[in-house]
């Protein structure tokens, strides 16, 4: 049997080489999860750092982070705290005027993910497709907001509260009142001075 030439045997080495660590990497590589967006929401009572789950409501996801972006939420107000429901923000400046919003965008309640205590869900009228820039955070349990519940459609969950639950707790226990023909408004605005998406 011929010995294989020298560069013929460089060919064969390089082309083992490579074979191996495309066995090392490929795993490696394979393993390793997309990291979740994270939104920090610095507030007048604290901060709130948020996880996204892209994988689970895409839509809703870039449709909050696209929000972040544009600086929609800097300056709005928790306007409806229900201490043992939920609380709302994303919508009002302090003086209860509605910002304007872009498009809605398309329910995605049926991702698997619950209206549980620390989870972040998309808020919307009695249309399903409502959605726009408003969202809240559970702060209990909420089963009743779970697809198909409680009007056949639910709720969309995109995010949870990673840091910052403390801060979550001490709205929802916030004095509230009606103003400008809204209930359960804190009567100390909390403000949501800015949303920034985290490095």
């Amino acid at each position: 049997m011929k010995h294989a030439s020298q560069p013929a045997r460089r060919r064969l080495g390089t082309l083992v080489v490579t074979a191996l660590l495309s066995f090392t990497l490929l795993p490696a590589l394979a393993q390793s999860p997309s990291v979740a967006p994270k939104v920090k929401l610095s507030t007048s009572m604290g901060d709130v750092v948020l996880e996204l789950y892209p994988d689970k409501a895409p839509k809703t996801v870039e449709n909050f982070l696209q929000y972040v972006r544009d600086k929609h939420y800097d300056g709005t107000v928790f306007h409806r705290v229900i201490g043992n429901f939920m609380i709302q923000g994303g919508g009002f400046t302090p003086d209860m005027q509605q910002k304007p919003t872009r498009g809605p965008v398309p329910l995605e309640a049926s991702n698997g993910l619950k209206n549980d205590r620390g989870t972040v869900a998309m808020a919307r009228t009695a249309n399903p497709n409502s959605a726009t820039a408003q969202f809240f955070i559970n702060v209990v349990d909420n089963t009743g907001l779970n697809a198909p519940a409680p009007d056949g459609y639910g709720y969309t969950v995109f995010g949870k509260v990673i840091q910052g639950m403390d801060t979550v707790d001490k709205i929802r226990n916030a004095p509230v009142g009606n103003q400008s023909g809204h209930q359960n408004v804190p009567k100390t605005p909390i403000t949501i001075t800015q949303a920034t998406l985290e490095k």
